[in-house]
Parts: C-alpha cells; structure tokens; sequence
C-alpha cells in the first residue's frame, strides 16, 4: 500500500451572490451545460455543476448572506493571500478569449501577454462577481 493518495481533479467551486445570473454567464462565455441544480438539505445553500464537453466541471454555489472574499486586481495580489487564488482555463487563441470575456461582462485584470512558459500567451479577467480567471494557451 502506497502513502500518495491516488486522485484526479474533478472541479472547482465559486461562491456566487446570484446563482442563476452567474450560471448564464459561465454557460454563454465558457460553452458549459447546466445540470440541474440541487439544494443541500437542512441548510440555505443552493448549487449547480456546470459541464463542458471536454470534461472539467465548475460549480456554483449560492448561500443567502455570503460576503465577499478577495477580489484580487491580478494575479500577484492573488497569490499575496493565502487560499482561492484562480481558475485557469486552457484556450487556443487568448487575445480572442480575453476579448470574448470582457465583451460579456468580465473585468480586465491583465491584458493578453508572453507567458513564464516560451511561446504561451496568458491572460487574466475577473468574473462579474470578482472571481480571478486565467486563460491561457499551451503551444
């Protein structure tokens, strides 16, 4: 028996303040499908996991009198916390995405640029709800 727990990402939560505004955005701007949404019994907190095709999975959740968290202005005052910092989100072309996203309500954090990886490019906006979101390419 090994000491290494043998795991593989499944998905990623955000809390949002509205559970239905925030499940449109993420399916029209990243091509994801809803899968009904549940609610936790016993407790105020409401959710929805949302699919894309090639296989990662976000999920939203929504808890009545959440506050928020960081909001962080780029991904250096992002990692100056500790916890959430960003999703990371693969993309073939990101001055294309990054302009998609803003055009559908995201906020700018850091324009397309050279990324630390030769040949990569990367970008960072934040979601209507102030969640940090890179993209990025992998040539």
């Amino acid at each position: 028996m090994s000491d290494v727990v043998e795991a593989c990402f499944d998905h990623v939560g955000i809390s949002v303040p509205d559970l239905e505004a925030a499940t449109a955005w993420y399916c029209a701007s990243f091509q994801l499908i809803a899968a009904p949404a549940f609610a936790v019994p016993g407790t105020d907190l409401r959710g929805v996991m949302l699919l894309h095709s090639s296989g990662y999975r976000i999920e939203l959740l929504h808890r009545p009198g959440a506050r928020p968290g960081l909001q962080p202005d780029g991904p250096l005052s992002a990692a100056g916390t500790l916890g959430f910092g960003h999703i990371c989100l693969r993309v073939p072309d990101v001055p294309t995405a990054y302009d998609q996203l803003i055009a559908a309500g995201a906020a700018t954090r850091m324009p397309p640029s050279p990324a630390p990886r030769p040949g990569a490019t990367v970008a960072f906006v934040a979601d209507p709800y102030g969640n940090l979101i890179e993209i990025l390419d992998r040539k």
